[in-house]
């Protein structure tokens, strides 16, 4: 459930539990809600400043089921943004679906207290997670994750996601030295780029996923060596 309280100890919590199980994603959810505080509604308001924003919340436009429709998705042609992610989707074994039943069992789920636009904007936001790993280039593994993150942040200033980028730093120290410079420059990208919790992104599935990128101001891809855990590698390797 929504909260603008912060709970430090529920946070400590779900941050060890992340350390111990990083693939466990209701983990992340539990420790974003447990530091998001008024972040969720500063996001609103942005949200709905944008002549974007603006125009999906007047016609309560949810991104879930578009997303689901990964037959339409994959009819969409090569290289686009939507067949990328559905095929992105199949590959991780992943489905938008299990991102909401994650959020729901970590706390995150519908707030029936919240106003309809807060909650249709905070169900954006939870939707479009994985479409920004396809934009950005970052994969699910370890580093991968951590760098979406790291670029999210720069997006939302949500202090919960800024904890879990701050592990990612602490954790890489010296046994990783390239992964710090990894993550600040994912962070810088994010500072660069257009501001995407608001784009129209049923719009854009369907046009080329190069040309998405450029419009976003995000930049190519970067290569990077992926860091899987033993679970991930065995979902991939599957």
């Amino acid at each position: 459930m929504a909260t603008n309280r912060i709970r430090p100890l529920a946070a400590w919590r779900a941050l060890r539990a992340l350390v111990g199980n990083p693939d466990e994603t209701k983990h992340v959810f539990e420790l974003i809600d447990a530091l998001s505080g008024r972040s969720g509604e500063r996001l609103y308001e942005r949200f709905r400043s944008t002549p974007s924003g603006a125009r999906i919340l007047a016609e309560q436009r949810e991104l879930l089921p578009t997303l689901a429709n990964r037959e339409a998705l994959l009819a969409l042609p090569p290289g686009s943004l939507g067949r990328c992610y559905a095929e992105f989707m199949g590959r991780e074994q992943i489905s938008p679906e299990g991102l909401v039943e994650a959020s729901v069992e970590g706390g995150r789920g519908p707030d029936p207290a919240l106003p309809p636009g807060r909650r249709l904007v905070g169900a954006r936001m939870r939707d479009q997670h994985d479409l920004w790993h396809v934009v950005t280039g970052y994969g699910r593994d370890l580093i991968g994750e951590a760098a979406v993150l790291a670029f999210t942040y720069a997006q939302t200033r949500n202090r919960g996601i800024g904890a879990i980028v701050a592990m990612a730093w602490w954790k890489a120290g010296a046994g990783a030295p390239w992964v710090r410079p990894f993550l600040r420059d994912a962070y810088r990208r994010g500072k660069r780029a257009a501001w995407l919790p608001a784009q129209d992104w049923e719009a854009l599935l369907a046009r080329p996923l190069a040309e998405v990128r450029a419009e976003l101001g995000v930049g190519d891809p970067p290569r990077y060596q992926e860091l899987r855990s033993a679970a991930g590698e065995a979902v991939v390797a599957a």
